[in-house]
């Protein structure tokens, strides 16, 4: 039983019954089938059924000779609508099964994002001709989640804007000239960091902290492809889960400069989403990884 189900409209299953019909849904009518490439020695694969736009069930395991999937394991999942970042990527095989977790470092984040990865037939037909090594490409992340909250926006002017977006370029650039060993670089970002934390141990004396944080993106918890997040909310509308008539939230998020997109169960959000709100909460990672060529 998958704690994200209700994420996607199954937030009334009761029971791993419930749970295996859902499951026996998707084996007898998917949307999509797919297989592990030939020259690879086993017959696993999986299939998917979409519930709603982009949104659905997974189901993964090998093939028997009749031809039937015998699953092993399932999550449901969101894919995303807009490529959020163009970085340095390798992926990871999990060590109970045939699972695979993407892993890239986000200079915006400060952190390794980690994701579970969608397009695993694709990485599976990439890998016989490619060593799993750091490629520079498209990534499409999207987030599941069964707990967040609306919260108001920060009121800002076009020019405290601009500010922000100059101050997080130059940023960005510091700490790409740090990764490369910059030691002037290294100076200035301790330096920058040291004042920051001096403006903001000031500031928390007589301000809530959600007036000083515009957003954040950070681990959560000991599963590492979920995160915390706080979030401008860009655009926002209502998804029907085909099979249960349950209304989803999916809204696209910007945070720390990573736009991505977002699902949650109607029942599991405070307050009303609207464009120019923040979102908080936390989410389970997910992403598609382009492995066309483009970047390399």
């Amino acid at each position: 039983m998958h704690d994200f189900m209700r994420a996607i409209g199954f937030g009334n299953l009761k029971d791993k019954i419930e749970y295996q019909e859902v499951l026996r849904n998707v084996l007898d009518e998917p949307t999509e089938v797919f297989m592990s490439p030939c020259s690879m020695k086993s017959a696993f694969g999986g299939m998917a059924k979409e519930y709603a736009h982009h949104m659905g069930l997974m189901a993964f395991g090998e093939f028997n000779p009749e031809a039937d999937l015998e699953p092993e394991f399932y999550f449901p999942y969101l894919k995303g609508r807009k490529v959020t970042t163009k970085e340095y990527v390798s992926v990871e095989k999990l060590p109970d099964k045939e699972s695979y977790l993407g892993v890239c470092d986000e200079v915006n984040v400060g952190v390794s994002v980690i994701f579970q990865l969608l397009n695993m037939k694709d990485y599976m037909e990439y890998s016989l001709t490619h060593e799993n090594i750091l490629r520079q490409l498209p990534i499409t992340l999207s987030a599941l989640s069964i707990s967040g909250k609306v919260i108001l926006p920060l009121m800002k002017d076009e020019d405290q804007k601009e500010q922000r977006r100059m101050e997080n370029s130059h940023r960005s650039q510091m700490i790409a000239a740090a990764r490369q060993g910059d030691q002037d670089a290294i100076e200035s970002l301790t330096l920058e960091d040291i004042d920051l934390y001096s403006v903001v141990s000031r500031r928390a004396k007589t301000e809530d902290i959600l007036t000083i944080v515009e957003s954040y993106f950070m681990p959560y918890g000991i599963s590492c492809d979920q995160y915390s997040v706080l979030g401008n909310i860009l655009d926002v509308d209502t998804l029907t889960n085909q099979c249960t008539g349950e209304e989803i939230y999916r809204m696209t998020l910007e945070c720390n400069d990573l736009i991505f997109d977002l699902c949650i169960n109607k029942e599991d959000l405070l307050g009303e989403p609207a464009v120019g709100r923040r979102f908080r909460g936390n989410i389970w990672l997910q992403g598609v990884v382009d492995f066309s060529g483009n970047g390399l």
